[in-house]
């Protein structure tokens, strides 16, 4: 078993890294003008961010929880990828 220690140090090694790859991006920007073009489409990351977050929890849960009810797990597994697949066609079809 690994003792405790090499966690910890695992831990704090990510956690510098994570860090610091979240300061250089703003220690570059601090002395680099973004181009107006990437500026007013950073304003919409936040609320694309969260709807890309929520409106799956939302619309596939109910779906997920009605194939589950009535049959299995696995078959809530095959609806799911079969969703991913139609999704996936209409996409490639729009596009």
């Amino acid at each position: 078993m690994t003792p405790a220690w090499t966690w910890w140090i695992v831990i704090l090694v990510v956690g510098a890294l994570n860090y610091l790859s979240r300061l250089s991006f703003i220690a570059l920007f601090a002395h680099i003008e973004m181009p107006p073009l990437a500026a007013r489409a950073l304003r919409f990351v936040p609320s694309t961010m969260l709807t890309a977050i929520v409106i799956p929890a939302v619309v596939f849960t109910a779906p997920a929880t009605l194939v589950f009810s009535y049959t299995s797990a696995t078959a809530t597994m095959a609806g799911g990828m079969v969703a991913l697949w139609i999704a996936q066609w209409v996409v490639r079809g729009a596009g």
